[in-house]
């Protein structure tokens, strides 16, 4: 198993960085984790428990199309995903550090690896940790260049 997490302080409250994840995730999540090329939601409506999506992503030139669902939702502190076929796992934290700023902590987990993915495992954890502080990166530039501030 492969598990990493990235920090950012928002400059925003905590309502705003939640709802820029949550609420308008269709549109913000292939801006900021640009792997994605592509996302369709599997159900209609806003992001609730049990709502599902397939993703076509790129990472480090593989191209793989998994489908994931919410199973976590819980305004505006946290919101969960997991891969429904493939054994991946997204938390998304947001905690209030003041009244106009979040902690936001993003975790990514990585199921059972193969045993012949077993040799790469530092290779595997040291690309995965790369691409969870660039959407930590991503998301504190996005809320704080796009929304208004206090």
């Amino acid at each position: 198993m492969v598990r990493t997490s990235a920090s950012a302080l928002i400059n925003r409250a905590s309502p705003v960085v939640f709802s820029f994840v949550v609420d308008d995730f269709v549109q913000n999540y292939p801006r900021w984790s640009p792997e994605v090329k592509s996302l369709k939601p599997l159900s209609d409506g806003p992001l609730v428990q049990g709502w599902k999506a397939r993703q076509v992503r790129v990472d480090q030139g593989r191209r793989t199309a998994t489908d994931f669902e919410v199973i976590a939702l819980k305004p505006p502190e946290h919101v969960g995903f997991q891969g429904i076929k493939d054994p991946y796992f997204i938390d998304f934290h947001f905690a209030a550090a003041t009244e106009d700023s979040t902690q936001l902590t993003f975790v990514f987990e990585l199921g059972q690896l193969g045993m012949a993915f077993k040799p790469f495992e530092k290779l595997i954890k040291h690309a995965v940790q790369s691409g969870v502080d660039r959407v930590a990166r991503n998301l504190k530039y996005l809320v704080e260049s796009e929304t208004p501030s206090g």
